[in-house]
């Protein structure tokens, strides 16, 4: 098993000791590190479930080949779209396996520290929405739901092989930038439509906005959070 990431984490409420009833665990993007959402998850109200831990891992340091090799936190390698095989863009598999291995290890540790996996959410921005899709679909055990921004399906061809039972069924929130010009709102549509037609019940936002937030899109996510988290 991987050294577990570092990580930064606050625990919501008026009380900082007493125990949280949820985790979420919110995965950055591409050259950010985990103080990225930090601002956004303290503008989230989610004060009705309880306690709430946020967990904020840092992706490692590695060289991006889409950035000619420049090294910067990333959960996996990217290569530029020329890089195609077999008529697909070519995707970084060994680095979205070991980084799946490095996520998953994180919710082992919210269920070793009390939060049951029923109570904890997966979250991610670009990468980290990839990663979000890539680890929270394959989790053993069953998750209270992932929450996938501006991104995209990895691995797309092998997800209904692999994906675990315990998830089959794992509520999803998406949303996209209609104007994004990192993640085109193509992938992000294409992905929807494929977990769609695997059976997962995904709720699907977009917003006039580029590869960002936006304080609409931080509305929907708290609602779903409180419906998804609801005691």
């Amino acid at each position: 098993m991987n050294t577990l990431l570092d990580t930064i984490e606050f625990t919501t409420g008026p009380d900082p000791l007493a125990p949280p009833v949820a985790s979420i665990v919110v995965l950055h993007g591409l050259g950010a590190d985990g103080n990225d959402f930090v601002p956004i998850a303290h503008e989230l109200d989610l004060g009705a479930i309880g306690p709430v831990r946020f967990v904020f891992p840092h992706a490692p340091v590695r060289p991006v080949s889409l950035n000619g090799g420049y090294a910067m936190r990333a959960w996996y390698d990217i290569y530029p779209p020329s890089d195609v095989v077999q008529g697909a863009r070519r995707e970084d598999e060994p680095g979205l396996r070991t980084a799946q291995q490095q996520v998953q290890a994180l919710l082992a540790r919210e269920a070793q520290r009390g939060v049951p996996p029923e109570r904890t959410v997966l979250m991610g921005f670009s990468q980290g929405c990839a990663m979000t899709l890539m680890a929270g679909l394959r989790h053993p055990q069953r998750l209270a739901g992932l929450v996938a921004l501006s991104g995209y399906l990895p691995l797309a061809a092998t997800t209904a092989a692999e994906r675990h039972p315990a998830n089959q069924a794992v509520p999803i929130f998406m949303a996209h930038g209609q104007h994004d010009d990192v993640v085109v709102p193509q992938r992000g549509t294409a992905s929807r439509d494929a977990l769609v037609a695997l059976g997962y019940p995904v709720q699907w936002r977009d917003y006039p906005m580029a590869h960002s937030v936006c304080p609409p899109e931080v509305a929907d996510i708290n609602a779903w959070l409180l419906k998804v988290l609801a005691v």
